[in-house]
Formats: C-alpha cells, sequence, structure tokens
C-alpha cells in the first residue's frame, strides 16, 4: 500500500489515481478515501491525478493515540503534498475534511493551492458558543461520544439514517450505501474518532477561512441533518471572499453517493473552468 511517514511516525495511507493536475481529497468523519471513489474514479477518466489518505486514526493508517486533532490533520494533509511534491492542488474536503483542508489554509497559506471545494463542511464553527449562539449544543456531540462508545457498530449503522437521509420519503439510498458507510467507519480506531469528534465539532475555523485567496467553491444540501446548512455552508460563503454557493435541493450530507452524478459534473466544471459556477 502507498504510505507516507509523518513526523511522529504515523503511517499515512493514500490511493493515487490517475495524472494531470492534482486533486486531494479529504474525507469526512468517521469514513475513510474510499468515500470519494466514485469522484476519482470519474475525474481521473477525465485527465485529472486524484490523491487521497486515510486521517490519521481512520482507515489504513496508523491510529496514534495522539494528535487527533485539525492541527494535526492540517499537518500531515501538508507532508502529503511535499511528499508527493504537489503544487497547484485542488483541495476538496467533506464535512470534517473541509475542516481539515480549511485549518491547513490558515496554517500554510494558499501557495501549493489553485481551488478549493467544501462539500457539506464543518466550518466555521459547529459548537454552540456565546460567539456561536446558533451552533448545536455540547450535549448533540455528547451524545454522539455515549453512542460510539457504547456500541459504535450499531451507532454507525443508525447514523446512516439521518446522513443519508433515508428517513425522508422518496429517498434512494441503498442498503449498499448504508453498508459501505459502516465498513469504513468500522476500520478505524475508537479513540481515535472519539477525539475527532471534538476536533470537527470545536475548532473555530472562522480566521482560517479568511485567509483562503483562490476559487472555492461551497456545495451543501438543503436537508443536511448532520451539518446544518444555515450554521455552515451560509456563514462560510460569506466569509469567504468571491466563494460560490451551490445549494442542493433536498441534498443530505452523504452528497457524495446520493448526488455523485450532479457532484462529479460540479466538480468537472469548476476544475475546467475558471470561473463561478451558477448559484
Amino acid at each position: 500500500m502507498s504510505k507516507i511517514i509523518t513526523k511522529d511516525n504515523t503511517h499515512i495511507y493514500y490511493k493515487d489515481w490517475g495524472s494531470g493536475e492534482p486533486i486531494v481529497f479529504s474525507h469526512g468523519w468517521p469514513l475513510t478515501a474510499d468515500a470519494w471513489e466514485s469522484q476519482m474514479s470519474f475525474l481521473a477518466s477525465h485527465g485529472y491525478h486524484c490523491i487521497a489518505h486515510d486521517r490519521r486514526g481512520h482507515g489504513r493508517s496508523d491510529q496514534p493515540y495522539s494528535g487527533n486533532d485539525m492541527d494535526t490533520y492540517a499537518d500531515d494533509l501538508a507532508e502529503l503534498l511535499e511528499v508527493l511534491n504537489l503544487t497547484s492542488v485542488v483541495l476538496v474536503g467533506h464535512s470534517a475534511g473541509g475542516g481539515e483542508i480549511t485549518r491547513y489554509i490558515g496554517r500554510y497559506g494558499n501557495s501549493r493551492i489553485s481551488k478549493v471545494v467544501l462539500l457539506s463542511a464543518v466550518p466555521p464553527l459547529m459548537l454552540k458558543t456565546e460567539v456561536n449562539p446558533h451552533g448545536l449544543s455540547i450535549e448533540t456531540f455528547d451524545a454522539i461520544r455515549q453512542g460510539v462508545t457504547t456500541d459504535r457498530s450499531q451507532y454507525y449503522m443508525d447514523l446512516t439514517i439521518p446522513f443519508f437521509g433515508t428517513n425522508r420519503k422518496g429517498h434512494h439510498v441503498t442498503q449498499g450505501m448504508q453498508d459501505a458507510f459502516w465498513l469504513q467507519a468500522m476500520q478505524g480506531g475508537l479513540n481515535n474518532q472519539l477525539e475527532c469528534i471534538k476536533a470537527f465539532s470545536e475548532t473555530d475555523f472562522t480566521e482560517d477561512l479568511k485567509k483562503f485567496a483562490v476559487p472555492t467553491l461551497i456545495i451543501h444540501g438543503d436537508d443536511d441533518q448532520i451539518v446544518p446548512m444555515a450554521d455552515s455552508a451560509m456563514i462560510s460563503s460569506k466569509i469567504i471572499k468571491d466563494a460560490t454557493l451551490k445549494i442542493y435541493s433536498g441534498g443530505s450530507h452523504g452528497l457524495a453517493f446520493t448526488h455523485k452524478d450532479q457532484l462529479n459534473a460540479d466538480l468537472l466544471t469548476f476544475l475546467k473552468y475558471n470561473k463561478s459556477l451558477t448559484k
């Protein structure tokens, strides 16, 4: 398997498909690089170099007891780009992965980056605080921790319901999609996944978003039951200068699965043309 070794001796697995302009994908919690397989296959067939890594503690990467925080995730991403000597990179991040690439830009700037896509992403801040009164309560995230600690296998299967929106009439979610989510989730380490909950929910990315200086596409479903659009994409689109916001009507949190054809087409358009998509 393809892996890099980080400065703290953590092995980070990555998949590397195609050639051409590089696109680096960061997955959401508690998934793996496999969550991007539809996008990677599609874009590689259109002449792009697609790379996706398993975040530390997830999938086929090592499960270190420490370093399960956004700063270290961003540092791991920076090492991946450096080791693979990638420049003019398009960063694509889903959910917690959107936080990862946002913190990367906050820490390392835009010099290696050409464009950014935030998909159903957690920035600027999920947790309800004095400065973020419309966020989700700490009890919401404590309940996630309790579910993962008590019986994470059943919790992850149950999580597929709001993730994909199978509780909505007219959904087209298959058992296979739900099983794929569960399989990816169960590959991660328990402690790593628990600490990642804190990382994606309590990290404030506001200042990082202000440092974006490349074309940015923000995509979000207006029926996202995991990361509410009003408290994430709507705010991020106002912070990032000249960002394009594209809303998927009825879209769930799992757009890379449920809306893969629409998403693939939008990504290709954004990659091919240096102009905004219609809002």
